[in-house]
């Protein structure tokens, strides 16, 4: 009995007074929303264990605590090592906002829904406002995720496509779309990636859009084939380039090659119409046969022509006719030789028949009309005769080159019948008048090369002339001595060409016959040995050895003509005034003048 007295007491008076002492020792009032459990700290406090706090918490926040078990949402994805109170402060009065957040500094990647694309700023790139998807009175969580249910006035579809607006637009950009039309029953290809859903999806829409080509393009069909090819636009055209066709032409029975390739279809299918096309090439190309050959090559117009370009032709002259088409006769045009009916026409194979006219201006009909023999194919002017091998004259030095001899220079008559001396006065005889005037002879040759006529290399002076060229004559000019080509009018005497020459030193003092003393070797100098002469220079006469002019004092004329009698140079230096003689050379001697040969008789002038 008394113990019951004493537990109603503590009842009625010791937990009033705990309650009390609580309420005493809380550091605030909590929150609004926590009020009803103000008075339960054991709902979010545990003796003596601070850790268990956050679990306390998401006891009561459930959602909160699946997120951060599932590591979803906001709660999900930060630091759960932090504290709850670290963001959620307590006990801070009724009015205080726990959960309020600065939401500039905000991180949405932290959420289940990262703002993106356009999300992230609007056109005037600010970031869209968080009570544009955060309705009030509502939390953060509740706000949807789907595009449905914001975007649901921006919807053009009207429903038609389905809520789920992710499928096909980003949110970088309403307008932009990643949806892969590939994946569906009509792959976009070509120029249908970029036409605009609009205009196939008509009125937004989507379902039992037509997929066959003439359901869009009936009005192209119209117009380009009237309806005449049928329905099935696919099997000729593609969606790269309408106006490109993949229809394989060379499937039927006519293959189109070369150009046939790049014409148009009405160009042959003319009104649309592709039975009975023709096939043969004059049935088009009538007009191109009548202006270039005017009917007379035959219908068959492929002999010679390709389709890859109508002015390449194929046929091979050399193989299928006799007539090989060589050098410049490749390059002329057919209707140049064939004027007549290709057929009904038989051509000459001669190259006269054609050429009558350049022969006629070049020769004359001289030269026969096997224009063959001496001309080539690949050049008219281009002689191929060979003059060397074919005749017994060949053509040397300027005879031959830089540039030959027209043949019309020699071969002034008919070619065959005219025998043309091979001689060279036969040729240069106006040459050989206007030079020596024949003193040469007729043997050009012997002097003359063909290399130059100027030249005459051949000329050997000291075999075949009468005045060897020896000493310094070897290095005098031609002209020197020939003043005119008229050779043999030459002098071969030395005063003749040296007569300047001594009047400068001698005034012929010593006569014309300048050899007697000079050389070709030198003209200074001489070998003159007066001791060979009729006169020996002995005693005081050596004296006088380099003064001839003592003696020679006189003009003289072709020879030197000089008196050897001693009184002849001495008859001032007689003292026998003449009664000896002039022969002082009988007494006297040369040595010396003063003496006497003894025994002497000498003859009494009378």
């Amino acid at each position: 009995m008394l113990l019951r007295t004493l537990a109603l007491i503590f009842f009625l008076f010791a937990l009033p007074m705990q309650a009390n002492a609580n309420k005493l020792l809380m550091p605030g009032d909590v929150i609004k929303g926590h009020a009803k459990e103000e008075e339960k700290c054991e709902l979010c406090h545990k003796k003596f264990d601070k850790k268990a706090q956050n679990r306390l918490c998401m006891d009561c926040h459930k959602d909160v605590g699946k997120d951060v078990d599932e590591k979803k949402g906001h709660h999900g994805r930060i630091d759960t090592t932090k504290d709850c109170k670290e963001c959620h402060a307590e006990h801070k009065g009724r009015d205080f906002k726990a959960a309020e957040f600065d939401e500039k500094k905000f991180d949405h990647k932290l959420t289940d829904f990262e703002l993106k694309g356009g999300h992230l700023v609007n056109k005037k790139q600010e970031q869209v406002k968080c009570e544009s998807c955060h309705k009030a009175g509502k939390k953060f969580r509740e706000a949807p995720q789907l595009c449905f249910s914001c975007h649901k006035k921006d919807d053009k579809h009207k429903g038609g496509l389905g809520e789920d607006c992710g499928k096909c637009h980003v949110d970088k950009d309403w307008k932009t779309t990643d949806f892969d039309h590939d994946k569906t029953k009509f792959k976009l290809e070509g120029k249908h990636i970029d036409v605009k859903c609009l205009k196939c999806h008509i009125d937004h829409k989507y379902k039992d859009t037509p997929m066959a080509c003439v359901s869009c393009h009936k009005k192209d069909d119209d117009k380009a084939h009237n309806g005449k090819l049928g329905k099935k636009c696919e099997t000729c055209h593609t969606a790269k380039d309408w106006k490109k066709t993949k229809f394989d032409h060379d499937k039927t029975k006519f293959k189109l090659l070369g150009k046939h390739d790049e014409v148009k279809c009405d160009k042959c299918h003319i009104n649309k119409k592709y039975k009975g096309t023709p096939t043969k090439c004059n049935e088009c190309h009538k007009k191109d046969d009548d202006k270039a050959h005017k009917g007379k090559f035959g219908p068959k117009c492929e002999t010679c022509h390709t389709e890859k370009e109508w002015k390449d032709i194929k046929f091979d002259h050399d193989k299928e006719t006799k007539f090989d088409l060589l050098g410049k006769h490749k390059k002329t045009k057919c209707t140049d030789c064939h004027k007549g009916d290709l057929y009904k026409d038989k051509l000459k194979m001669t190259c006269v028949s054609c050429h009558k006219k350049d022969d006629d201006k070049a020769h004359k009909g001289n030269f026969g009309i096997k224009c063959e023999s001496c001309h080539v194919a690949d050049d008219w002017k281009d002689i191929k005769f060979d003059h060397d091998k074919k005749t017994k004259f060949p053509l040397l030095g300027k005879h031959k080159s830089p540039s030959p001899l027209k043949c019309e220079k020699c071969h002034k008559g008919d070619l065959y019948k005219d025998k043309l001396q091979k001689d060279c006065i036969s040729c240069h005889q106006k040459d050989d008048d206007k030079s020596h005037k024949g003193q040469e002879g007729k043997k050009c040759e012997t002097c003359h090369v063909e290399d130059d006529w100027k030249k005459t290399d051949k000329f050997n002076h000291n075999r075949m002339s009468t005045f060897p060229l020896l000493g310094r004559h070897a290095l005098v000019a031609c002209k020197k001595c020939h003043e005119k080509p008229t050779f043999k009018d030459a002098k071969s005497d030395c005063w003749s060409c040296h007569e300047k020459d001594d009047e400068d030193v001698h005034r012929r003092r010593l006569g014309t016959e300048c050899q007697v003393c000079h050389s070709t070797r030198s003209w200074a100098a001489w070998d003159f040995d007066h001791n060979k002469t009729d006169f020996k220079l002995d005693g005081p006469h050596k004296k006088t050895a380099n003064k001839c002019y003592a003696c020679h004092s006189k003009p003289m004329d072709k020879k030197v003509v000089a008196p050897t009698a001693c009184g002849s140079c001495h008859e001032r230096d007689d003292v026998h005034n003449g009664n000896f003689g002039d022969r002082c050379e009988r007494c006297h001697e040369g040595n010396d003048w003063k003496t006497v040969k003894m025994g002497v008789v000498v003859p009494q002038k009378k």
